[in-house]
């Protein structure tokens, strides 16, 4: 599964590395109403919490599931301005100011992407479909009496609920947001100017790879392939690629590929003391590999000390093809080792890989 960007006819010139502080604050919103995606951000949750406002608190929770469940579209309103060409702002008034010239629609479409249920993208807009709007408000019902109130607002008064959104954002600046991106700023920068000499000296390729191992350039099909648990489609056409990074971000790689939106990689910046993540396919192999009981017996044996194929044979009641095959298996996984000594071929479960699955596991469901 992968969402796949068609990049034909891009040229070097319409792909821009910029950091977005309105697409930050969405991840600082979301960190907080979220905290155990982000154990890293830990300290900072916890000292954010407890200066913060209990009327800014309770306003928070009232539109949380435009970043507590997905990350809404209209942190990065850049991407729908007629002409997809436009650019994140250098500070969060201008990217507000943005967000005032998308069109009703455009918001109304982009906030109400809470749901998996919810189409995403092209078709109808709820503020004319009548089916679209039952059905997000019995979705929003189907989460509570605050969201369902607020889900109706936002279709029967969409500029009473922009102008409520845009005021939230601003307090929730003047209250924590202004010194954490003072702080942050400077590391998205510098980020971005990394990106952007890759780009300029070594090509889409390299500055890609380095964006994360999980999105590619896949030359031959002239497109982009983001590994996710996700299938999506969209084209730059005449427009620009966004690569925006985010340091609060991580570990979730967003894409965004709305109709009719210029493309967005919300990247998260690097950290050194973190290594690659793993593949979804790769993932997916190392748990089947797992899931059958004579491995994990086998496993448990391997975890404790290299042994032959015609040991575990001995061990297990069984004959030396029968345990080759399941060898064989986790082999290919990446989850044990194998080496010679003299005439004897030792295995070894890889206990580091192993150790790595429950976070792999996480990072692959939330990417």
């Amino acid at each position: 599964m992968s969402v796949r960007i068609d990049i034909a006819g891009l040229r070097p010139e319409r792909v821009a590395v910029v950091p977005s502080p309105l697409a930050e604050l969405g991840m600082a919103l979301h960190a907080l109403s979220e905290p155990g995606h982000h154990p890293g951000l830990q300290g900072w949750v916890t000292g954010v919490t407890a200066r913060l406002d209990p009327h800014l608190a309770d306003r928070m929770c009232e539109a949380d599931f435009l970043w507590r469940t997905t990350f809404s579209d209209v942190f990065l309103p850049y991407a729908g301005i007629p002409g997809r060409t436009a650019l994140p702002g250098a500070t969060l008034a201008e990217e507000l100011d943005l967000l005032d010239k998308l069109t009703d629609e455009q918001f109304v479409d982009g906030a109400l992407e809470f749901s998996c249920a919810m189409p995403y993208g092209g078709g109808s807009s709820p503020l004319v479909d009548a089916g679209l709007r039952r059905r997000a408000l019995d979705l929003a019902a189907a989460r509570g009496p605050q969201q369902e109130r607020f889900s109706e607002l936002l279709l029967t008064d969409p500029p009473r609920i922009r102008a409520w959104l845009r005021q939230f954002l601003e307090d929730c600046d003047e209250a924590f947001f202004a010194d954490t991106w003072s702080r942050l700023r400077h590391q998205l920068a510098a980020d971005a100017r990394h990106k952007t000499e890759l780009l300029r000296r070594k090509g889409l390729a390299e500055a890609l790879a380095a964006v994360s191992p999980a999105v590619a350039l896949d030359e031959a099909a002239g497109e982009i392939a983001v590994d996710k648990l996700s299938v999506g489609r969209t084209a730059v056409a005449d427009g620009n690629l966004l690569l925006v990074p985010t340091s609060l971000g991580r570990p979730h790689l967003s894409i965004l590929y709305r109709t009719g939106w210029q493309p967005v990689l919300h990247y998260p910046v690097s950290s050194p003391e973190l290594g690659a993540s793993s593949s979804v396919e790769q993932l997916a192999l190392r748990m089947t590999a797992l899931s059958h009981p004579v491995r994990m017996r086998i496993c448990r044996y391997l975890a404790r000390s290299a042994y032959t194929t015609s040991e575990l044979a001995q061990a297990h009641g069984m004959t030396a093809p029968e345990i080759s095959r399941h060898l064989s298996v986790l082999k290919k996984a990446g989850l044990i080792t194998t080496r010679r000594r003299g005439r004897y071929v030792q295995h070894q479960l890889d206990i580091a890989i192993v150790a790595r699955l429950g976070s792999d596991f996480l990072e692959g469901i939330l990417r």
